[in-house]
């Protein structure tokens, strides 16, 4: 990944919205409960997608989170069918090579294992960290007061292996009305906070994106350190939700606060519309600021290679 630290020359340029994207995608999902259970599992990725410890991993066979089991390792969800609630108990564990669940994990951005879970539609995400039991089960609790099937992500580094990203679907019972995908901006507010997004993206190539995180109008200069870094960014492509985790190119010091600005390195695969989701932590709460991006391919308008944008 990127560690430079220029200025970005021009605001993202973020292209038209397709009204209705969700309803492509928005119908019946089955349960993702083999290798290859969505129909882009085989996709050969043009570039890295996941962005563990800092940096970008070579491409691999298969984007991150298409498939439940990757390199031996299978996502096991106690339930594929959950109750609808507010705080709907969620059990699962990782099966390794010998079929066992695994007990040993490496701490990677301070965790044992990241949990992202979001409906289908892209309308609802949850960044969570579960409680690891002795015989390998994880345990969390799950905002699911929204019907809809979920597509769940474990982010993790099983000991002495490399980091890995499995994917599987749960469905949450109840009358499902899918929403549309919000169209593209460069800004967004959570809680009285406006976040502002600033880059070039283009497709198979490493993009730097730059958040600004504002209040009342007057930058933030407060962000506290969250999993190691002032702020944590999952991508996910509309339509089949390969997923892609980056980090920022600045290094966090605990105790000492960050911001307005958070800058991350990161490649978007193909050409298509992405959900970011950026978490960022002030005075102990972290809040997620969400964008609609539009990425062309490279070389087209608003994605040369020279990095250089074009505005609406």
């Amino acid at each position: 990944m990127s560690t430079a630290r220029r200025e970005l020359p021009v605001a993202v340029r973020l292209g038209g919205f397709v009204a209705g994207l969700a309803v492509a995608f928005g119908g019946a999902y089955g349960i993702g409960a083999a290798v290859g259970d969505s129909p882009a599992a085989a996709e050969p990725a043009p570039a890295a997608a996941h962005g563990g410890d800092h940096e970008e991993k070579p491409a691999a066979a298969t984007l991150p989170g298409l498939t439940v089991t990757q390199d031996g390792y299978t996502l096991v969800p106690a339930a594929a069918t959950l109750p609808a609630g507010r705080a709907v108990p969620f059990r699962f564990t990782v099966t390794g090579p010998d079929g066992r669940p695994v007990t040993d994990y490496e701490r990677s951005h301070e965790k044992d294992l990241h949990l992202v879970v979001v409906r289908r539609d892209l309308a609802a995400f949850q960044h969570v960290h579960p409680v690891l039991a002795a015989d390998g089960r994880w345990s969390v609790p799950l905002d699911l007061a929204a019907a809809g099937t979920y597509r769940v992500f474990a982010d993790f580094v099983p000991a002495g292996g490399e980091g890995l990203t499995l994917g599987t679907d749960v469905a949450v019972a109840g009358a499902y009305a899918p929403a549309a995908l919000p169209a593209p901006a460069v800004t967004a507010e959570v809680d009285g906070y406006q976040v502002s997004l600033a880059g070039t993206p283009a497709a198979g190539r490493e993009t730097e994106l730059a958040f600004t995180v504002r209040r009342g109008g007057v930058p933030v200069d407060t962000l506290q350190p969250y999993l190691g870094a002032y702020g944590h960014l999952v991508s996910l492509r509309a339509g089949d939700l390969a997923y892609l985790h980056t980090h920022p190119t600045q290094e966090a010091r605990a105790g000492r606060p960050g911001g307005p600005e958070v800058r991350f390195g990161t490649t978007f695969p193909t050409a298509g519309s992405y959900r970011l989701y950026l978490d960022f932590q002030v005075g102990g709460t972290v809040r997620t600021a969400a964008f609609t991006v539009d990425v062309p391919a490279a070389g087209t308008a608003g994605g040369h290679d020279d990095g250089a944008g074009h505005g609406d």
